[in-house]
This record gives structure tokens, C-alpha cells and sequence, in this order.
């Protein structure tokens, strides 16, 4: 909220940290060769960077953060669009409801958020119809985001059926080998590392170390980042793609919620109910119910018995 453009910062960041962890603990500072051909990283690698950066740069374009969430909720039409395109694969009539619901949904909230912007760019006459045409570049750059990501996971799928699921190895080329395209991003990076060295000093708790407010914020971000980027990865191998889908959506569910009541960003009964939409297409496509309907009988027998 402060410093609404530092997502480049904040991204590299986070790739250092994974990387440098990745280079001692799971490449054996560089001693230990990959299990999946190196140049198969370098594709996944460019997918993985060119979906981080847009998704930072569509924060700059008038994209509030609960419509940056919901808008990445829709993760799960854009793998079945194109795994019907590439991987020829078909699905069951209650799955095209599912992504029919989650589509809607986004097509609610994203429309109400039109209207907000329109309403609030109209109180400036002059910049009212470039704030507009900012925020469809937004929405444009998150549909681009939307399917690369997409396009990444079906390409990370073909790897895993062909070499072997390697969950650690892949957290650190994906992180490791993007390090050197933040050269490109250099001057954005440092101009927020200038503007995070004049924000205001903060004590840490316990450590009694003090530093810039906004340097403590990157670090906790930086920290709870590589737990949960580190968990999907492992959830990768140990579970099952719609369980993995089921707990990363719960979270976007979590931070949604957290987003609009900590932050009190604007949310009007439509986008509650877009919302609605999204979580509960979502659910329906993961196939939760099916799985609850078998434990919740085997909960009532006892009973009855």
C-alpha cells in the first residue's frame, strides 16, 4: 500500500532466498546434477519469470489486490482450456459446470470492479479515461498471466510423467536460474531499495534489532513465501493435483478474506457473491463432495449403531 510498484523488489527478493537455500542444501553448492535435463528448466524457467513479473506490473495498473486474487482463482479454466488444446483431454459434464460457475464468477467481480473504476476515474474528468484504459492493460496482463501459468503447469506435468517427480530440485531452478533477468529490472529495484531505506525505523520483537519498517515487511514476506512456495512443491509429489488445488484455493480463500477486512479494501455484495461463485465452482471441479459424502457416512454409522 505504500509502495504499490515494489513487486519487482519483493519477487527478487524471494528468488534470491529460495535460490541461495536451494545452492547449499539441494545442489550441494553445484556438486549435485539435475535428474531432469537443465534445458527443460531454461523453458519452464522463462514461463515461470515472465508470469511472475506481469502479475507484480498488473498490481501498478489499477488492479486492487481482492481482484488480483480472485482473477488468479481462475487458474483452473485456464489449465482445462488448454489441456482440452494440447493434451486432447476431456472432461465430465459436472466439471464444464464447475469452470462455467468460476468463470462467472470472475466475470462478476471483474465487471463490478469495472464500474468502480469507471465511477471513481469520473470524479477526474482528465485522467478519468486513462485510469480506465490502465486498468483493462491490468486485466489483460492477468488473462496473459492466467494462461501462461497454465501453459507452465502442463509443461511441468509432461516433465514430472517423464523424469520423475523432484520437487526440491525444481523449487531451485525455477528460482535460481531467473536471478540474472532481474538485471533488467536493476533501476526499478533499486529506486525501491532507496525508498524502503526512508520509511520508518522499526524494532524488531525479541532480536531487539532495528530497521526500516518496509525492510521488516520484505523479510517476513520473504520467509512466509518460501514456506508456502515449499509446501505446494511438496504437495506436488505427495498428494494428488485436485487435493493440491483444493488446499492452494482454500488459502487465496484465507487471503481474500484477510485482504478485506484487515485492509478494508472495497467489496460490495456483487463481488461477495462473484466470489461465491469462484470458490464454490472450485470446489465443485476438485470433486470435494464426492470425497466427503463416503467419510461422512462412515461418521454416521457408529452413531447409529
Amino acid at each position: 500500500r505504500q509502495f504499490p510498484g515494489c513487486g519487482n523488489i519483493v519477487t527478487f527478493s524471494q528468488f534470491l532466498f529460495i535460490a541461495v537455500e536451494g545452492f547449499i542444501f539441494e545442489a550441494n553448492f553445484g556438486r549435485k546434477r539435475p535428474a531432469i535435463p537443465i534445458r527443460n528448466y531454461f523453458i519452464m524457467v522463462a514461463m515461470f519469470f515472465t508470469v511472475s513479473v506481469v502479475n507484480n506490473y498488473a498490481l501498478n495498473l489499477n488492479i486492487a489486490m481482492p481482484l488480483h486474487m480472485i482473477f488468479r482463482s481462475g487458474s483452473l479454466i485456464a489449465s482445462m482450456a488448454l489441456g482440452i488444446i494440447i493434451l486432447k483431454k476431456r472432461y465430465s459434464v459436472s466439471k464444464y459446470a464447475s469452470i462455467a460457475l468460476v468463470s462467472l464468477g470472475i466475470f462478476t467481480c471483474t465487471f463490478m470492479s469495472a464500474k468502480q473504476v469507471a465511477s471513481d476515474s469520473s470524479l477526474n474528468r482528465e485522467d478519468g479515461p486513462q485510469v480506465f484504459l490502465w486498468w483493462l492493460l491490468g486485466i489483460a496482463a492477468l488473462t496473459f498471466a492466467l494462461l501462461m501459468s497454465a501453459r507452465m503447469g502442463i509443461f511441468q506435468e509432461t516433465l514430472y510423467q517423464r523424469f520423475g517427480k523432484h520437487s526440491k530440485e525444481a523449487l531451485f531452478y525455477n528460482h535460481a536460474l531467473p536471478l540474472p533477468g532481474f538485471l533488467l529490472l536493476a533501476p526499478n529495484i533499486y529506486h525501491h531499495a532507496v525508498l524502503f531505506n526512508q520509511s520508518e525505523p522499526f524494532q524488531v520483537p525479541v532480536i531487539g534489532l532495528t530497521l526500516p519498517i518496509m525492510w521488516f515487511y520484505l523479510l517476513m514476506n520473504v520467509i512466509t513465501q518460501y514456506v508456502c512456495i515449499r509446501g505446494v512443491f511438496i504437495l506436488t509429489t505427495e498428494c494428488t493435483s485436485l487435493t493440491v488445488t483444493l488446499v492452494v484455493t482454500l488459502r487465496k480463500f484465507v487471503s481474500l478474506i484477510f485482504s478485506i477486512l484487515y485492509f478494508q479494501n472495497p467489496f460490495t455484495g456483487w463481488h461477495w457473491l462473484g466470489t461465491a461463485f469462484v470458490f464454490v465452482g472450485t470446489l465443485m471441479y476438485t470433486e470435494v463432495w464426492n470425497s466427503l459424502g463416503p467419510f461422512l457416512r462412515r461418521r454416521r454409522r457408529p452413531k447409529e449403531e
